[in-house]
């Protein structure tokens, strides 16, 4: 089982590697994180082994059992839709949170994070397909969005994240990676202050190479 996690890190190292160069990019810009949702310790740690530090999931509870199960150093990213009840379980699990998709989360988080001595790092969910079914801000609202949580002192933007429509095919979600990566241009333009913008959370195992080339 170790081997077969090994070789399929390396495999999709190499499609990152050959992606980036296509798209004339330095793929040490690029960063894969493993997304462990349902994946029991052993093999994580496994991953881990094999090179992996990035570790994303989606569920607080799951996570609350699993992230002190693993004990192995690691960057553990909040992916899941967050409900504001439950940050107070997050804000010591996780380092970065990617579904910020509203002001009165990001200020519980904010909040949370003070009164633990803590910085997170957040990306801003957009709903950029605008499906009713998904989670995150709408494309027009996001600029105002980074403005309002810039002031709050324990939370830092670092970029965007989005989950484009299902599809078979993975050019189906090239024109939501466009979208996603010029929302982040028009952000950056609008130099807000305290506000990098330095990361867009996008693609997974089948469309990465679409994002890789679009972001």
């Amino acid at each position: 089982m170790a081997d077969e996690i090994k070789t399929n890190i390396l495999n999709i190292r190499e499609r990152i590697v050959t992606a980036a160069t296509r798209a004339g990019r330095d793929s040490g810009t690029i960063q894969l994180m493993a997304v462990s949702k349902t994946v029991e310790p052993d093999r994580i740690r496994q991953a881990l082994d094999a090179g992996i530090t990035l570790l994303g999931e989606n569920y607080v509870q799951e996570a609350r059992e699993k992230i002190p199960a693993v004990g192995r150093p690691a960057v553990w990213h909040m992916i899941g839709h967050l409900q504001t009840n439950k940050v107070k379980y997050v804000v010591n699990l996780f380092d970065w949170i990617h579904s910020v998709d509203r002001l009165e989360l990001a200020r519980e988080l904010d909040k949370r994070a003070g009164q633990n001595n803590r910085k997170l790092n957040a990306l801003i969910e957009v709903n950029v397909s605008g499906e009713a079914s998904k989670n995150g801000a709408v494309p027009q609202q996001v600029l105002e969005l980074v403005r309002q949580i810039s002031i709050l002192p324990n939370l830092s933007v670092r970029g965007l994240m989005t989950m484009p429509p299902y599809s078979d095919d993975p050019e189906n979600s090239r024109p939501y990676f466009i979208a996603l990566r010029r929302l982040r241009d028009e952000i950056v333009s609008a130099a807000v202050p305290g506000i990098s913008m330095t990361e867009l959370s996008m693609g997974m195992t089948d469309d990465f190479e679409v994002a890789i080339e679009e972001g």
